[in-house]
């Protein structure tokens, strides 16, 4: 139980200006069969560089720094291809921070302050392709996005197909589109445009914010 769906490690890099949090993270995993750390930088510039070389599994991503953000860097990964799992990992817990990392296509959000053992389990969940937000800000996540939909058009679970709902209620579950579609029995690029459709049509912005909804819809 725990270990991840192959054989081969999960591999993760870590973009952090705080060498002692770095050394801290690569003692953690040395002890974990599944993870495994490929690279670490406290440059953001080269943090993005070092994902277009190593192609990881996974990136742990520091929120504050100096130079190029946390929110920055996260987009300019995407930009420059990343398709990889990026986790935010930080020392705030404030609303506009957990909503902008989700927004710019963030798979999860964890805070610094959180139990090792705790944080290898989340990783864990993060590398099987689930998306994880410590507990602690769940409801948060939930306030804010009710407080942001003040839009005249509410989300109506009617308009979508029997098909979108299905992938709704399995991105409900935390699940990526590459596990979505292998579950589906669908290529993970008609996954791609299901998702964009049933975004489009709930007046959501991201995947995060379609699985919170339909979670307080009960759509599980």
């Amino acid at each position: 139980m725990g270990q991840s769906v192959s054989e081969t490690p999960a591999s993760i890099l870590i973009i952090d200006d705080h060498p002692l949090l770095r050394r801290g993270v690569a003692q953690l995993l040395e002890l974990e069969d599944d993870l495994e750390l490929v690279g670490d930088t406290g440059e953001p510039a080269q943090g993005v560089r070092l994902a277009a070389e190593l192609d990881p599994d996974m990136i742990l991503l520091d929120l504050n720094m100096p130079g190029m953000d946390g929110i920055q860097t996260l987009k300019a990964l995407r930009e420059a291809g990343y398709a990889g799992r990026i986790v935010m990992f930080t020392v705030s817990d404030h609303e506009d921070d957990l909503v902008a990392a989700l927004r710019g296509g963030a798979d999860g959000y964890l805070l610094k302050d959180m139990e090792p053992e705790e944080m290898v389990r989340q990783l864990r969940q993060a590398a099987l392709g689930r998306m994880v937000v410590s507990e602690s800000l769940t409801a948060l996540l939930a306030e804010a996005l009710r407080n942001q939909r003040s839009a005249p058009t509410t989300p109506d679970i009617h308009s979508l197909t029997q098909r979108e709902r299905e992938i709704l209620r399995e991105l409900a579950a935390g699940l990526s589109n590459k596990l979505i579609a292998r579950k589906l029995d669908i290529s993970e690029g008609t996954v791609k445009v299901h998702v964009k459709h049933l975004l489009k049509k709930l007046n959501l912005r991201s995947r995060v914010e379609a699985a919170v909804w339909a979670v307080q819809e009960g759509l599980e």
